[in-house]
């Protein structure tokens, strides 16, 4: 190391730590962020995520409490209205999933507690992406069984739920297995 670059510094001079910690002794990750910097940026990340979801749950959840007001749903067999019910159910409980992050940040905010807000939400959220597939899939059911009448219902269904499940957990997992192996 060249004298003029005291130790714990980057080549660069701009300071910013080399090795595993930085001069407050804090461990650092490879991106070179202290603890609290990561949970800062989770915390961000999280927030798009959660920005994503809530506007589609809420244009679902807005249309599903209007259908109740709509001619069509009188002619609704026991069936059908059982259906309807779960869910609008199962939306309400996505959209108290995706909205709970934010207020479990506005009680908890200024209590130090950020790395465990992140690690709350990110439950929260993830709880919110698995009740938004029984919300679609109940949905989509409902809507396919007025639409068609017919035995392809439960095949188009679970070929839309099959691809939802790819998308939305399995390339994940799957993703997260392949390249934490590499490492």
């Amino acid at each position: 190391m060249p004298a003029d670059r005291p130790p714990g510094t980057a080549p660069d001079g701009h300071g910013g730590p080399t090795g595993p910690a930085g001069p407050d002794g804090r461990l650092r990750d490879e991106r070179h962020e202290t603890p609290a910097q990561r949970a800062d940026r989770h915390w961000g990340e999280l927030l798009q995520e959660v920005r994503v979801t809530q506007t589609g749950v809420q244009v679902l959840f807005g249309f599903l409490l209007t259908v109740a007001f709509t001619p069509r749903f009188t002619t609704l067999g026991g069936t059908d209205r059982a259906i309807y019910i779960v869910t609008v159910l199962l939306g309400a409980a996505t959209t108290g999933a995706l909205i709970g992050p934010v207020a479990f940040h506005r009680i908890v905010s200024g209590h130090r507690l950020k790395a465990q807000t992140v690690a709350w939400a990110a439950r929260l959220t993830l709880a919110g992406v698995i009740l938004l597939l029984a919300t679609v899939t109940s949905a989509l059911l409902l809507i396919l069984r007025i639409a068609l009448h017919n035995a392809a219902v439960p095949w188009l269904l679970a070929g839309v739920v099959v691809w939802l499940g790819l998308c939305w957990f399995a390339l994940p997992w799957w993703a997260l297995r392949r390249y934490e192996q590499k490492k």
